[in-house]
């Protein structure tokens, strides 16, 4: 599968998903307009990425300083598809990086490992 290297904007975070090595970032901010314009293409190779996986280990990278709540949802449904690959067998690490000032962030990668269990979820603090 072909890379998606997408440059971070005002609104939206940068995104590096290379399917060749299973590495998947998400870095910056998300608030874009239209969340579900920006997220589902990007949702939608993650699944075709992951259909194609056995026993693969991918490691997941998001250090999101700030991301509203249309994009919440939608960072829920990858993560889910994420958490299913690694109940088909595959080892789904998530690096979910954060300031440790930043309670609200903390608590999100608190609630992501509560709800997808499958997922190594690691709380990295950004220095």
């Amino acid at each position: 599968m072909k890379a998606i290297h997408l440059p971070a904007t005002a609104y939206t975070p940068q995104v590096d998903f290379d399917f060749s090595t299973h590495r998947l970032s998400l870095r910056g901010e998300s608030y874009p307009e239209n969340a579900a314009s920006f997220y589902q293409p990007l949702i939608d190779a993650v699944v075709q990425y992951i259909g194609q996986l056995q026993e693969t280990r991918i490691t997941v990278d998001v250090a999101l300083a700030y991301f509203n709540s249309s994009s919440t949802k939608l960072l829920f449904s990858l993560f889910d598809h994420l958490n299913q690959a690694a109940l088909a067998g595959n080892d789904v690490s998530l690096n979910w990086h954060h300031d440790p000032e930043d309670d609200t962030i903390v608590e999100f990668g608190n609630e992501l490992a509560d709800d997808f269990n499958a997922l190594e979820l690691r709380l990295v603090e950004i220095v």
